[in-house]
């Protein structure tokens, strides 16, 4: 792999690495933003316990996803680009925070580039 592309991956690694533990960590804190917000009210509907405890339960996926980003780019990025998608699409569907789901699919195109890059690394 080329200088360039090094730094590219490197600069990849840690943001989507870094990211998803640090918004995983807030759902705890809610200092960023209260993350309910974006629970989709029909999805909450659904489980046996609330937005909070749901947001829980994904801030933790979110750090065990960015943790595997610094220590098996190749496939913690996979797991980063899959779960934006799923978030974009969740949102699409709830009708709310268009802007969101397209950030989110933007981001999540990064990641996918990232594990390219990191297979080809290996």
């Amino acid at each position: 792999m080329s200088g360039n592309a090094q730094f590219v991956s490197g600069m990849l690694k840690f943001t989507f690495g870094l990211v998803p533990i640090i918004a995983g960590l807030d759902k705890f804190t809610n200092i960023l933003v209260d993350w309910t917000i974006y629970s989709s009210p029909g999805l909450i509907d659904l489980l046996p316990f609330d937005a909070n405890t749901f947001m829980g339960i994904v801030g933790v996926i979110e750090i065990a996803a960015g943790i595997l980003v610094l220590v098996k780019p190749a496939i913690g990025a996979l797991v980063v680009s899959s779960w934006l998608v799923l978030i974009a699409l969740t949102l699409i569907i709830s009708g709310q925070y268009l802007d969101v789901a397209v950030r989110d699919v933007v981001m999540a195109i990064g990641a996918f580039s990232l594990a390219k890059l990191s297979k080809n690394a290996v």
